[in-house]
């Protein structure tokens, strides 16, 4: 199904509609959305220390995800 703004903000919260149109680009699902911000949110590592990365869409997402946190607050 098709992700719509609504659903980002409903993931992510607020945030501006630079990001929202870059995730919408990507043509993932709600759900894919839903799992990249787990992993850049988890409290645990397990998952690195298995050595499992997301992949696809939820690796695309996550690198979306990560430069914008890394970007100093737009004015």
């Amino acid at each position: 199904m098709t992700m719509t703004r609504e659903d980002v903000l409903n993931v992510l919260g607020p945030v501006d509609d630079h990001l929202i149109v870059e995730i919408l680009a990507t043509g993932a699902s709600r759900e894919e959305l839903e799992e990249a911000f787990a992993w850049l949110h988890a409290d645990d590592v397990l998952g690195r220390q298995l050595r499992r990365q997301p992949t696809g869409k939820v690796a695309e997402l996550c690198e979306i995800l990560e430069a914008e946190e890394e970007e100093p607050d737009r004015i």
